[in-house]
């Protein structure tokens, strides 16, 4: 008898150790040659449920048995806990099997290493500054409430009173919808309560223009944490937004040369206006371009799809208070073009046969030569060389490709599928212009440019009329959420550096690009295509950016979650003008190609500065890029776009610690040109009566 009881009381201990054991099965999918759409499905048995699953892959929820939108060939880790506390760790990889996969998982590591050095906080890493987004309370929405939404929603009676202790979960209050259907609100976290709106007030009406306007209308209540609480991504991580190095170092600068040049940036506004009309094209001068043809082709090489995408993103990220700071950034970024393309047209060499090569490796090289410093200027110009060229593959090429058709497919369905003829297609529209060399580019930038800016602008502006009466709101709403942003947003810094940032990648104010394009104008005076160039981020950021904004702004679509980039942008236009998605769609392709165009001619002139200026050298650049349009447009690179991209913002490194150390050249070069302007020694065309 005590044997058997000896037993199974053996059994019950070894029963009661196996239940609380966690038995972690695992199916591992791929269900495609599609990068990034790897999923991990878990079977958990054993211990004590509910489980947690906190997986490395931020967006994949504490809740989730299955994580979705992997990384193929990349290591996933989740650790998985019951009731108990009792937890297992297990790591996983998606087998990247087609070469795209395998290409993709190579380069993450690089991205994330490029990435470490250009978003690195430095405020953070000597503790100024805490990354961490806190929050101080907790907004209580309105049931049911969604952007866009045509309802009118009333508070009819508050269940507990303003100031009273409440837990997660209880109910505080009624709200009607439409004067009849009754909504339950729950409080969603525990804390002190307080009121936004009285009973029987209106929470949010649709027919209230500064109800769609405002950030955050239909809140009727705050929950007042005891304590600041870390905002989590699903996965529990804390949310950060720090403040980026390639920022800081790109805005610094801007500051700077806005200074040293005398804000250069305001008071030679009217002068650069009339240099582009043309008022001072001095046909004799070297050069191969106009003025303003040397504009419209750097132009084309920043109005892009991050005007219209990269806007979107900014604004649902940071809110309407990104606006602002976009524009403060804008302005500022004009005094770092003057100065580049400044020195751009001062050290560029022409041939015998016209052909101008000029832009940062020539300044950074001669320029430093000039300082003594010999060595250095060679390798900031050899490594901007490099940069450029792996920027105009990727970033000004192959992204511009795959975007375009990803948009132009979205609204035309018969596209879908045939992302290799269309980039065939595109290959053959970009080489008729490139083969031509840059006055060829010229030419048709020359009239693109004006035209798919105007239809954009003229199409902004037809927004913003129609919905003329949220201009006050629109505009409260940019300033508020510019100085007291929710916590949500970053506060005050983090709304700012999402502006800043926006406009610096947009503008590329700094990179030197747009240096190469003017340094092929038609001028004695150097500092006279730098008060053209600084018209620039003015037209991309101030007026185009910004433009787009306002039309996110205007529709209330900025406050919609869940939908980013130009589709945001669409259906925001869609919201007022039902078919100008379509139109869109075009002008997404006209950026894209004509930034391509640009950005070909900037990587052939650093393609030739490593590997020779013979003709022959640039007819091969011309057909890798060529190669390189079809690859863009044909499959989805993922991290490889992702790291071509960081590429246009490295090269902000070299070019801008060259501007510092020749800034004071650029400002006595300037001073002179004043001078003679004052004077009337300038070449200026004669009106015709």
């Amino acid at each position: 008898m005590k044997k058997n009881l000896l037993v199974l009381f053996l059994c019950m201990i070894a029963g009661s150790a196996f239940a609380q054991q966690l038995t972690v099965r695992e199916t591992i999918i791929n269900p495609s040659n599609i990068i990034n759409d790897g999923m991990i499905q878990l079977a958990v048995e054993g211990g004590q449920e509910p489980y947690t699953y906190k997986w490395s892959n931020q967006s994949t929820h504490l809740t989730s048995p299955e994580a979705s939108g992997l990384i193929e060939g990349r290591p996933y880790s989740v650790t998985v806990t019951d009731a108990n506390g009792v937890s297992v760790t297990k790591e996983y990889t998606i087998k990247a099997e087609s070469i795209t996969e395998i290409l993709n998982s190579k380069m993450v590591p690089a991205v994330n290493a490029i990435g470490s050095v250009l978003f690195w906080d430095p405020f953070a890493a000597f503790g100024i500054h805490d990354p961490v987004m806190y929050a101080e309370q907790k907004n209580v929405g309105t049931p049911g409430w969604q952007a866009g939404i045509d309802a009118k929603f009333v508070l009819k009676e508050w269940k507990k009173a303003e100031g009273a202790r409440i837990e997660k979960g209880e109910l505080i209050a009624v709200v009607t919808e439409n004067d009849s259907k009754e909504l339950e609100v729950f409080a969603p976290a525990s804390g002190t309560l307080k009121y936004l709106v009285e009973e029987g007030e209106v929470i949010y009406n649709a027919d209230n223009k500064e109800h769609v306007i405002e950030e955050g209308a239909h809140y009727l209540a705050q929950i007042k944490y005891d304590e600041p609480q870390a905002l989590l991504h699903p996965n529990g991580d804390k949310q950060q937004k720090g403040i980026p190095f390639i920022v800081v170092w790109l805005v610094v600068g801007a500051i700077f040369f806005t200074f040293r040049m005398g804000f250069i940036n305001l008071r030679g506004f009217r002068h650069a206006i009339d240099l582009a009309k043309g008022k001072y094209d001095d046909p004799n001068a070297p050069g191969q371009v106009t003025h303003f043809q040397a504009l419209a082709t750097a132009v084309s090489g920043t109005v892009g799809l991050g005007n219209i995408a990269g806007v979107a993103v900014a604004i649902s990220i940071g809110g309407a208070g990104a606006t602002f700071w976009m524009i403060i950034a804008g302005l500022l970024g004009m005094s770092s073009k003057f100065v580049e393309c400044t020195l751009g047209v001062k050290y560029r060499f022409i041939k015998s046969d016209g052909r101008v090569f000029g832009g940062p490796m020539n300044y950074l090289r001669y320029g430093l030569e000039k300082r003594g410093k010999k060595t250095l200027g060679k390798v900031m110009a050899g490594m901007f060389a490099v940069l450029a060229i792996g920027a105009s593959f990727g970033g000004g090429n192959m992204f511009q490709a795959n975007q375009s058709f990803e948009q132009l497919s979205g609204q035309f369905p018969m596209l879908q599928g045939g992302g290799f003829w269309f980039g065939i297609i595109t290959a053959i529209l970009v080489g008729v212009v490139i083969i031509g060399g840059i006055n060829s580019i010229a030419k048709v930038t020359g009239k693109i440019v004006p035209i798919m800016a105007s239809v954009y602008i003229v199409a902004c502006l037809a927004v913003i009329f129609i919905n003329i009466e949220n201009l006050g709101p629109a505009f409260g709403a940019i300033f508020d959420g510019a100085f007291s942003p929710t916590a949500l947003k970053g506060g005050v810094i983090g709304v700012l550096i999402t502006g800043f940032q926006r406009a610096a990648f947009s503008n590329e104010a700094g990179v030197g690009s747009a240096a190469i394009a003017h340094s092929t104008a038609k001028t004695n005076n150097p500092p006279s295509e730098g008060f053209v160039a600084l018209l620039e981020p003015f037209i991309d950021t101030v007026v185009v950016c910004t433009l787009t904004a306002l039309v996110l702004i205007f529709t209330g679509k900025h406050e919609i979650e869940g939908i980013a980039g130009a589709q945001l942008t669409s259906d925001a236009f869609a919201s007022v003008i039902s078919w100008f998605p379509y139109v869109l769609a075009a002008a997404v392709f006209l950026f894209a190609f004509s930034t391509m165009i640009s950005w070909s001619y900037y990587g052939m002139r650093a393609w030739t500065y490593i590997f020779g200026k013979s003709k022959r050298t640039e007819i091969v650049y011309k057909c890798l890029f060529l190669v390189f349009v079809v690859i863009g447009a044909s499959v989805s690179l993922g991290a490889v776009l992702d790291f071509s991209d960081m590429m246009i913002l490295a090269m902000s490194f070299p070019n801008i610690i060259g501007l510092y150390i020749m800034s004071g050249e650029v400002k006595s070069d300037l001073n002179e040109y004043l001078r003679k302007l004052k004077a009337g020694e300038l070449f200026r065309k004669i009106p015709v009566k």
